[in-house]
């Protein structure tokens, strides 16, 4: 579902790259409200939500000569938004109470496990985690969180218990925590916070 009337939209960007004020602020108003809800999804705090959608829309207007009319706007201001999101994640991951707490966050607030994997790099960093763990634990985590498969179900593919399927997730996600917080990949704190339901 669009936000804004595509043809109104194309003439704002058109505008908006020749410096027309009025026409970032019409984007402005057509997009503020979604971008600071999916960044506060993220980030949980709406004085940081309010700064960095102030940032997401100085970077917009820093970069308004270079927006590319023949690609999705829409897609390129929710990038620019993740991005920054990241960006402060990555400047903070000195803090490791707060890798803690984000792997502790429920899920719904986060993005789907799906729309975060089609990225090349976050999947390259998924998998060099996940390459960590042994044979029979790399199974069960991919059954059950990434495939999104029950553990009973994950337990008569793999033929061992329940209670075996429990104990491999519940290590694997520990290793994957420790494992995160040594690299400090925060990219990989925000998608296991995601999966770990």
């Amino acid at each position: 579902m669009e936000i804004i009337d595509i043809k109104y939209q194309e003439e704002l960007l058109i505008q908006l790259r020749n410096d027309a004020e009025p026409a970032f602020n019409a984007l402005y108003q057509a997009y503020s409200k979604p971008i600071w809800l999916r960044i506060l999804r993220l980030v949980k705090d709406k004085d940081i939500a309010d700064e960095l959608l102030q940032e997401v829309f100085i970077n917009i207007w820093k970069n308004r000569q270079q927006i590319d009319l023949e690609k999705s706007f829409k897609a390129f201001i929710y990038t620019v938004a993740q991005n920054l999101v990241y960006n402060y994640f990555r400047k903070n991951a000195s803090d490791s109470n707060l890798l803690q707490n984000l792997l502790l966050q429920s899920p719904q607030h986060y993005m789907n496990v799906e729309q975060l994997m089609e990225e090349r790099e976050l999947k390259r960093l998924l998998d060099e985690a996940i390459d960590q763990l042994s044979p029979q634990r790399k199974r069960a985590f991919i059954l059950c969180k990434v495939e999104g498969r029950s553990y009973g179900e994950a337990s008569k593919i793999m033929g061992v218990s329940i209670a075996t399927i429990n104990s491999h997730i519940t290590q694997s996600m520990q290793f994957l925590k420790e494992y995160t917080l040594k690299h400090l990949k925060v990219i990989l704190v925000i998608l296991f916070t995601g999966l770990n339901r």
